[in-house]
C-alpha cells in the first residue's frame, strides 16, 4: 500500500517525504502545482488540493495511510474536515495528524482551534490515528535571521515562560516513524497523542544569549509586546494572520509551550537518538 502524504511542499512535509522514501515506503503527495515540486525518484505526484475532490480521490486510490498536514489558511478547518471525510469515504482509516502543542488551551487562537477540532473528528470518527503535537518550530527563526545577523535584536516575542522550541527533522522522523508503524500494522492500532518538543525550554532572553555566544557580538532579546512583531508580519502575509500571529505569541508569553514529563526521553527512545538542539541550528544557520 501506499502512504498519502499532504503539505508535501513545505517544510515539514519535504523532509516527511525524504524520511519515508530512505525507509523504503511507497509514496505519493498531493501538490498544487507538480512544475515546483522537486521529490525523490520513486514518488508519485497527484495535482491537486485538499478541497479538490476529483483529485482527492485520485490520490486516496490504493491508499490506507494519510499524513495530513494542514497549513495555517483562512479555510484550514473546512480542508481538514472535508480531507478526513474524504479519506473515510475513500477506506482510509491509519491517519498521522500534525497538530500542534497545547492545541486544547490555546483556543483563542484560530490554528490552535482549527487542530483541536480536528483532532476531536479524528478520534470521533474511528480511525487508527497518532496525533502529533509540536512545540514552535526552531526553523521559524530563518524569518528573523536578518535582524538577528544584521541588527543585533532576537525579535521573536517568545517571553520569559519558556518554549521547548522543536528541530523539523526531528518532527519528520517521528512522523515518518509513525506513518510506517501504522502502515504495517496488521490492523488498527490504539490512538495516541505524541507531544513534540525539543530538548531545552528556552525563553526570549536564553536565545539571544545563544547567538550572542553563536555570533561572537551582542544579541539582545527585543521584549514580550507582540505590536512590532504583528506590524511588521503584515507587511508579508494577510492582516488576519499577521494578528493571529500575535495572539499566539500572546500566549507563549503569558502561559509558556512547555513540555510535559517525559516528553523528551518519549523521544530520544523513539528516534534512537538525542534531540537537536537550538544552538546547533543557529551555528549552522549563522555559518551559511
Amino acid at each position: 500500500m501506499t502512504i498519502l502524504v499532504t503539505g508535501a511542499t513545505g517544510r515539514v512535509g519535504t523532509q516527511v517525504v525524504q524520511q519515508l522514501v530512505q525507509r523504503g515506503a511507497a509514496v505519493r503527495v498531493l501538490v498544487r502545482d507538480p512544475s515546483k515540486a522537486a521529490f525523490p525518484a520513486g514518488v508519485e505526484v497527484v495535482q491537486g488540493d485538499l478541497l479538490d475532490l476529483d483529485a482527492m480521490r485520485a490520490a486516496f486510490e490504493g491508499v490506507n495511510t494519510l499524513f495530513l498536514l494542514n497549513a495555517v489558511a483562512g479555510d484550514e478547518f473546512t480542508q481538514a474536515l472535508i480531507t478526513l471525510n474524504m479519506a473515510r469515504t475513500c477506506g482510509v482509516d491509519r491517519v498521522v495528524y500534525l497538530s500542534v502543542l497545547h492545541s486544547d488551551r490555546f483556543v483563542n487562537v484560530p490554528h490552535f482551534a482549527v487542530k483541536q477540532g480536528a483532532e476531536r473528528m479524528i478520534e470521533q470518527m474511528g480511525f487508527s490515528a497518532t496525533i502529533l503535537r509540536p512545540a514552535y518550530f526552531i526553523d521559524n527563526e530563518h524569518m528573523v535571521k536578518d535582524v538577528i545577523v544584521n541588527h543585533g535584536v532576537y525579535p521573536m516575542p517568545i517571553g520569559g515562560k519558556g518554549i521547548a522550541m522543536i528541530d523539523v527533522r526531528d518532527i519528520a522522523e517521528v512522523a515518518a516513524l509513525e506513518l510506517i508503524r501504522r502502515e504495517q500494522a496488521p490492523g488498527k492500532l490504539p490512538n495516541q497523542i505524541i507531544n513534540l518538543v525539543g530538548p531545552d525550554t528556552l525563553t526570549g532572553s536564553a536565545v539571544a544569549a545563544i547567538w550572542t555566544e553563536v555570533l561572537g557580538r551582542p544579541v539582545v532579546y527585543g521584549g514580550d509586546d507582540p505590536t512590532g512583531f504583528e506590524q511588521n508580519l503584515a507587511t508579508f502575509m494577510p492582516k488576519w494572520m499577521a494578528y493571529e500571529m500575535r495572539l499566539m505569541a500572546e500566549r507563549f508569553v503569558n502561559d509558556g509551550m512547555l513540555p510535559e514529563a517525559g516528553d523528551q526521553a518519549r523521544l530520544t527512545t523513539l528516534l534512537g537518538r538525542p534531540l537537536h538542539t537550538y544552538r546547533e541550528f543557529a551555528s549552522a544557520m549563522a555559518a551559511q
